[in-house]
């Protein structure tokens, strides 16, 4: 179970880009920070896909139907390797911030609900539509609200991993989801 501990004050830069980066602006938002945290990966998912567009009408402009293979394996790659990055990023950033937040879990810790909705949407094609971004949402909210096994397991861990693992299995489930309802979706 997680509890309290000893709350200290920002040191320094770096334990202010610590609470940044856990917090993400909206950790701080009273009702409800992991649904906030969650719509804050939304809308940095339709910023990257709006970053994308002019690379489409670039290709299109050159003939091209669609963008080359290696176009969507190169978008994947980044894709792949910054949220890796961010996943370790907000582990640290967790980690540092539990003396700062004054608790082993801290509900201002939104970091965690950013890389899980994240992780949820790397199952279907980038780029989905509205209702697939929307049932994306809300599979992440039900199994980070739900945690069913083992995702409630990965609450125990301590630190900043502990803070992020329980959300990075729960965007793998609701991921799961995602793609077996886009794929039966393709089928209909």
């Amino acid at each position: 179970m997680k509890h309290t501990v000893d709350k200290r004050k920002p040191s320094g830069i770096v334990d202010y880009i610590s609470l940044a980066l856990t917090t993400f602006g909206v950790g701080y938002i009273p009702g409800a920070p992991g649904t906030y945290g969650s719509a804050v990966a939304v809308a940095i998912y339709l910023i990257l896909t709006a970053f994308a567009t002019p690379f489409y009408v670039f290709f299109s402009f050159h003939g091209e139907v669609s963008p080359p293979p290696y176009f969507y394996a190169w978008v994947h790659a980044v894709v792949a390797v910054l949220l890796f990055l961010l996943c370790l990023t907000g582990i640290w950033a967790s980690d540092r911030s539990i003396p700062l937040l004054g608790n082993e879990d801290p509900s201002e810790a939104v970091v965690d609900e950013v890389i899980g909705q994240l992780i949820t949407f790397c199952f279907v094609p980038f780029g989905v539509t509205w209702p697939f971004i929307l049932a994306g949402f809300l599979f992440f909210r039900l199994f980070d609200i739900w945690k069913p096994y083992p995702i409630k397991a990965f609450e125990d861990l301590r630190g900043g991993l502990g803070i992020c693992a329980d959300d990075i299995v729960a965007g793998v489930y609701a991921g799961i989801c995602l793609c077996i309802a886009y794929a039966v979706y393709l089928v209909i």
